[in-house]
């Protein structure tokens, strides 16, 4: 990957082209320290769970797939396209691999056999449980220093970034007060 060389980049938006300076936030000041902690975080906390996935040739869209099939068993396949704003083709693509190599299998609905439920093996569990695993030690690293109040003022900081409109099944499970659970937060 190449190096960006940020010397020769002016900070000063006053010292750009008018029409290469960026609009005006309308809270005050954009927030680039927020912004760019935000894309280092990200950037690292699916980092490590990037690096264990390249060993089976799976990426970040198999393991959001495997998180909600596992997080919430049972799921309906249009919910997951719902909840993970992604193509039928791009959804159909990881899952045909998902289920082919094991980790998923999918049932037909009790009532509507038209419904594909999706729910993880012991393998896609095992996977998940790892994944999961590597991802809860950086929060906690993350979370040492600043103790529960902290953690609960990063908990909703997270919600308030979500859109609240959004109709997700999953995070309206989610966002319901007292959702995160003792066994989640372990």
């Amino acid at each position: 990957m190449a190096d960006i060389n940020f010397s020769n980049i002016s900070p000063d938006p006053e010292s750009r082209a008018p029409e290469a300076r960026p609009p005006a936030s309308r809270a005050g000041e954009l927030r680039w320290d927020i912004i760019e902690l935000l894309f280092f975080a990200y950037r690292d906390f699916v980092g490590d769970a990037d690096h264990e996935l390249e060993v089976f040739g799976f990426g970040r869209a198999h393991h959001r797939v495997l998180h909600f099939v596992h997080r919430y068993p049972g799921l309906k396949v249009a919910d997951l396209l719902d909840v993970l704003r992604i193509t039928k083709q791009s959804l159909g693509r990881v899952l045909k691999q998902l289920l082919d190599e094991g980790y998923i299998v999918q049932k037909t609905g009790n009532n509507d056999r038209r419904q594909r439920l999706l729910f993880v093996t012991a393998k896609g569990e095992a996977l998940v449980a790892k994944l999961a695993g590597l991802q809860t030690d950086r929060i906690n690293r993350a979370l040492a220093d600043i103790g529960a109040d902290g953690a609960d003022t990063v908990r909703q900081f997270l919600r308030a970034m979500i859109d609240r409109d959004d109709p997700d099944k999953v995070l309206q499970t989610i966002l319901k007060p007292g959702a995160a659970t003792a066994k989640d937060q372990a």
